[in-house]
């Protein structure tokens, strides 16, 4: 049986991130939840009648660089295993929103908070002496141009370009990471393309070294999570209808909950530098496998300059 310990999940008021931190506190598991509303948070757990000893709320704004430090500081030593969930997807969009540093609020939050808090909470993670030391970063295949979702053109396919828009400072007027115009749903597409590159970095930088493994996910398309809930109404419908008649590819959230914990704590998800896949297709009692993954997120070169480059964004040297 797998061994409960201390898991911090980003994004637990409703969804994927709520279910995963049922699912782990089932299996016995500490879970500290962080989130814009501790409150809120608490009392989707209260719902679900999860047991508040072995629940820990916090405050953090993961759009916001400042929040994410001061939760850090009030976290306890034993953090076993970290899940980057949270995520904010704006499609309507006409105008970029900006985070209280002033960055496109999708990359702010997707990826510049996930980015300097697994920075921020990586002395703990080493410290730790849990047979099951992970980072778990939930990914899409929107992101990922090896499959079908990646390729789709509408507004665009996930691309960071040559990092201009990094290199300038991603402040106003820059919102993309390429530097070129604002689109909403590409910037979302983006900062998730930069949560699967920022995982291979890891496991290149520190898996050896420090034995944590260093994974992330697709668990299925989730097609009713509150995700979409800043998409047109009508596409809040059709959406889940098409995806559970036509792909297959409907993921309910308890389930998607289920394979998160799973890449958590289970021992047959202990493989560093994996990107977790069930299929598009969704089958009965379907297992687990590695995901291939495009050059996009696998380049060194690249993952290199991302790290760099988002290092200094969030405040950080490039050294350490």
């Amino acid at each position: 049986m797998p061994v409960p310990g201390t898991v911090l999940i980003t994004g637990t008021t409703s969804g994927v991130g709520l279910n995963a931190t049922r699912a782990l506190v089932q299996q016995g598991w500490t879970v500290i939840t962080a989130n814009r509303s501790p409150q809120r948070a608490a009392a989707a757990a209260d719902e679900l009648d999860l047991p508040t000893e072995r629940l820990r709320h916090v405050l953090m704004d993961l759009g916001d660089l400042d929040s994410i430090r001061q939760a850090v500081e009030g976290l306890p030593d034993q953090i076993d295993a970290l899940v980057c969930n949270a995520a904010v997807y704006k499609p309507k969009l006409k105008q970029p929103e900006r985070s209280p540093q002033g960055y496109e609020i999708s990359m702010a939050t997707n990826h510049f908070g996930h980015f300097l808090l697994i920075q921020l909470l990586m002395q703990r993670l080493r410290a730790s002496t849990h047979p099951s030391r992970r980072v778990v970063i939930l990914g899409t295949v929107t992101a990922n141009s090896k499959e079908l979702g990646g390729k789709i053109p509408i507004p665009a396919p996930a691309d960071l370009g040559d990092l201009s828009g990094f290199e300038a400072g991603f402040k106003d007027p820059v919102s993309m990471a390429s530097g070129k115009r604002f689109k909403p749903g590409k910037a979302y597409k983006d900062s998730k393309l930069c949560n699967m590159i920022t995982t291979q970095e890891l496991h290149r930088r520190f898996h050896s070294e420090t034995g944590i493994s260093f994974t992330s996910l697709y668990p299925g398309c989730v097609a009713d999570t509150p995700l979409f809930r800043n998409t047109p109404r009508a596409f809040r419908k059709i959406f889940p209808w098409f995806q559970k008649n036509i792909t297959g590819g409907y993921v309910s959230q308890p389930l998607a909950g289920e394979r998160v914990a799973l890449v958590v704590a289970d021992p047959d998800f202990a493989e560093s530098g994996v990107h977790w896949s069930w299929g598009n297709r969704q089958k009965k009692n379907g297992q687990q496998f590695s995901q291939d993954l495009s050059d996009k997120v696998t380049d060194s070169q690249t993952a290199s300059r991302v790290w760099e480059l988002s290092m200094g964004l969030v405040g950080l040297s490039a050294r350490t």
